[in-house]
């Protein structure tokens, strides 16, 4: 039998944009849409109207991606957002279909892709355990005899039976992952689920992925956790957009992804679209001095700003905006929060000035928007900004990946006893 889980030969992917963008719409609206149709159609062709081209514009999400994965190997796979990551993990888990190329995978598979998939709001902890088995492959004898696993390595033992709408984002995400793990499957596919767990849970699922890997099953592993990748793959796989930029041992990938993440400064970026569904989405992300001059390179001691941008598609309450600093090898720095809002549908921006006394640095953010605690936007990975040289008045410091510099104002110095 082949030693190959994973094989992907010439996989590429391609979508298309384009054309009128809709705002969101509810299911009423929705059906009003289909019940005026034919009315409209006829009254445009009554006064000679016709409908306006749209000019569509197709791109490739991947292209010509190759590579092997042995059985029992952890693989991880890094890169900027956008380029490829998550569109390269939905076509192996047969989620959608390549444009070209093929994919084999030897083995059932498991996947972990975005949290709580085919979790019900209203069904409760334990209804949505036999639910997402189900929807992830598993039997339900397979599923009964697992049960009190799943639950206690969740940790939601005290709310198995209340709807999980009620549940915080912390034990939904829990859940999730704990059923998708105990699937006992022959090749793991997981995208980024450890982003948004408390650290003793992220410790929790570096230690089952491990068990997975050590038990000789194969995991495929997409995270912007650097440190995450480092400790779990042996090899690590850089895509670069849509495209095979490295393959090899991880700390030589990460190195290259690292210093190539260093190139490329910008004061403003284009945020991710949320996904099909959710009631807002971020837009973008901006940096400039306190006097609103756009950069992305600060001197250490220098104050400076943050701006996102954000859209709601429909009213909500409890929004929070939040931007966490960390470094870009996942150190993180810190993380700033928006006082919880009542808004309107509509755009809003919302600033964050960084005061912190940051040592020689190279930041990226996480971007996410959530609405009574229960996130609807989460994107780690963002942007790059450089903390570098000395401010005048200052003391040189020793060149880090980060961190704070602190000095006290009250101190002594005595000897030891």
């Amino acid at each position: 039998m082949s030693d190959i889980a994973i094989r992907a030969q010439g996989l590429g992917k391609q979508f298309t944009i384009g054309g009128p963008q809709e705002r969101y719409k509810t299911l009423r609206d929705t059906l009003a849409d289909m019940a005026l149709a034919p009315a409209r159609r006829v009254r445009s062709a009554l006064r000679g109207e016709h409908r306006p081209k749209t000019h569509n514009e197709s791109f490739w999400a991947l292209r010509d991606v190759s590579f092997e994965v042995r059985r029992g190997e952890v693989v991880g796979i890094v890169g900027r957002n956008g380029a490829g990551k998550s569109t390269l993990l939905k076509v192996l888990s047969r989620i959608t279909e390549p444009s070209e190329g093929y994919a084999e995978l030897r083995g059932r598979v498991g996947t972990l892709l975005e949290v709580g998939t085919g979790f019900h709001p209203e069904l409760t902890g334990g209804e949505n355990i036999f639910l997402n088995g189900t929807i992830l492959g598993m039997k339900r004898s397979e599923i009964e005899r697992k049960f009190d696993e799943i639950v206690e390595f969740a940790e939601v033992e005290r709310f198995i039976d209340t709807p999980v709408k009620h549940y915080s984002s912390g034990m939904y995400l829990r859940l999730a992952f704990s059923v998708a793990a105990h699937l006992d499957p022959e090749i793991l596919i997981v995208d980024e689920v450890l982003a948004v767990g408390d650290a003793q849970f992220q410790r929790k699922c570096l230690g089952k992925m491990e068990d997975v890997a050590n038990a000789g099953r194969t995991v495929l592993f997409v995270s912007h956790n650097m440190a995450a990748v480092r400790t779990l793959c042996s090899q690590t796989i850089l895509l670069r957009q849509g495209q095979v930029a490295a393959i090899g041992p991880t700390d030589q990938v990460i190195t290259q992804y690292l210093a190539s993440s260093a190139d490329d400064l910008s004061a403003q970026i284009a945020l991710p679209r949320s996904g099909e569904g959710a009631p807002g989405t971020a837009t973008t992300l901006s940096f400039a001095t306190l006097a609103g001059q756009p950069q992305a390179e600060f001197r250490l001691g220098e104050p400076w700003q943050m701006t996102l941008e954000f859209e709601l598609f429909k009213p909500l309450e409890q929004v929070v905006a939040a931007l966490g600093l960390v470094t870009v090898d996942s150190t993180p720095v810190i993380t700033y929060w928006s006082q919880p809002s009542d808004l309107r549908a509509g755009r809003y921006r919302v600033t964050f000035q960084c005061k912190l006394p940051l040592g020689p640095s190279e930041l990226q953010f996480a971007v996410g928007l959530s609405t009574y605690g229960r996130p609807f936007y989460y994107v780690p990975g963002l942007g790059h900004v450089s903390v570098s040289e000395i401010a005048e008045g200052e003391q040189p410091a020793n060149p880090s990946r980060g961190g704070l510099l602190m000095n006290s104002d009250v101190y002594t110095i005595e000897p030891a006893e």
